[in-house]
């Protein structure tokens, strides 16, 4: 297999309107059967994700708060990878007026009208923090984090490279996942922003373009998308009409050959 994990969104993705359907965890459990990973990869609160999904069983690893916190549902083991802003900032947007304000183990998010005021707070207090977008929700973050981050700690816990992943999403914060990932892939309701950078869009939105790219997986491991997955190829030159050469990054090879003791290299 090339494909050895899927990486996906939660909100948009997997779910629409906040559930996932049985025709989705059905597909789920067709690709675990199939011995491939699967982790999710969401801007949630691990507590709210739990009460309104209850089938984390599904995944080996959860990383929650668009990054900043890592969760093995088999074992109920968490792990924060950033700290949390400090409360004077959560205070001051309070204060401020930025109403509701959400906090996770690091993660504060509110309304994306608030982001004027929460620039303006990270600037007067003098603090490293990012405003992370995702359809009207603003998440601010430890700078650095984000779902890559998170999803770079997830599959080096199961041993796999970023080279042998899919990622699918639908909104702002799924572009470094999808760019981390060997492939990524929009559903058919993402934003044109990130349809325009996936290797694919799927023919279906929210959980049907991912039962879509699960039965692709399992059929034909992507083969029939090769065509699509150029940027990861490694460029070796021009050819004579001026057209790129290069070299597919799985399933070809090159021979390299030379006179002997001609002191080539690989």
């Amino acid at each position: 297999m090339r494909y050895l994990a899927l990486c996906s969104d939660y909100d948009g993705t997997l779910a629409e309107h906040g559930t996932v359907s049985a025709k989705t965890v059905a597909a789920l459990e067709r690709l675990r059967t199939s011995g491939r990973k699967t982790l999710l990869v969401t801007g949630r609160l691990l507590d709210d994700l739990q009460t309104v999904f209850p089938r984390l069983d599904l995944f080996d690893y959860v990383i929650a708060e668009n990054g900043a916190l890592l969760y093995r549902p088999e074992t109920r083991e968490e792990k924060v990878l950033a700290e949390r802003p400090p409360e004077p900032f959560v205070e001051a947007l309070r204060a401020r007026g930025v109403s509701p304000v959400s906090m996770g183990r690091v993660i504060v998010s509110t309304w994306e009208r608030h982001q004027n005021t929460i620039l303006e707070t990270i600037h007067d207090m003098g603090l490293e923090l990012q405003l992370i977008f995702n359809k009207g929700a603003v998440m601010i973050l430890p700078s650095g984090i984000n779902k890559a981050s998170g999803l770079a700690v997830a599959l080096e816990a199961v041993n796999l490279s970023p080279h042998s992943a899919v990622a699918i999403g639908d909104a702002e914060n799924d572009h470094a996942m999808l760019s981390f990932c060997e492939c990524g892939v929009a559903t058919a309701n993402a934003l044109p922003e990130l349809m325009a950078v996936a290797d694919f869009v799927a023919a279906g939105d929210h959980g049907n373009g991912v039962i879509e790219l699960i039965d692709e997986l399992l059929s034909n491991d992507l083969s029939v998308r090769e065509k699509n997955i150029a940027r990861h190829r490694i460029l070796l030159g021009k050819d004579e009409a001026g057209a790129d050469v290069s070299l597919r990054p799985y399933g070809g090879g090159v021979l390299i050959v030379g006179t002997s003791a001609a002191g080539s290299r690989l």
